[in-house]
């Protein structure tokens, strides 16, 4: 017997500035962040994308992609989507366009990633205040540890 519906796995998740579809379909992400950086605050960010691959399910399933405060409970962004998997050998890749996000001070946010309500996965990005030099390029951050490459 076959199973009508396997909940599936998430293979990744990325954030970044933008996304652009070569000619062959495949996509090509454009400044994937791992931190954000600022002079001042709060900042706004006109755009992010969160962009999700899933694998090995079958079925009609709701994602919900979640963006947290550095207080961890705070909500900032909420979205909600539907996606389907007809075999569990192929995937399914979603993009989460989230705009005008404005973080209000330096500290971890967080990426929460769940799929008909069961959490796959919650990531930090780190936002940092760094500092102006007098040349008016950007010197160390301010209070927190230097990003790591």
């Amino acid at each position: 017997m076959t199973p009508n519906r396997i909940l599936p796995d998430l293979q990744c998740s990325l954030v970044c500035d933008n996304i652009r579809q070569e000619a062959n379909g495949n996509l090509m992400f454009l400044g994937v962040m791992s931190q954000i950086m600022s002079p001042q605050f709060p900042i706004t960010a006109p755009q992010i994308l969160v962009v999700n691959r899933w694998t090995a399910g079958k079925g009609t399933f709701t994602q919900a992609v979640r963006i947290l405060s550095s207080d961890s409970t705070t909500v900032l962004s909420k979205s909600e989507s539907k996606f389907q998997l007809n075999d569990p050998v192929f995937s399914a890749t979603t993009v989460v366009g989230i705009q005008n996000i404005t973080f209000k001070e330096p500290g971890p946010y967080w990426i929460e990633v769940l799929v008909d309500d069961v959490m796959k996965l919650r990531y930090a990005i780190p936002v940092f205040l760094v500092q102006q030099n007098a040349q008016g390029g950007q010197g160390q951050s301010a209070g927190v540890p230097p990003p790591q490459a």
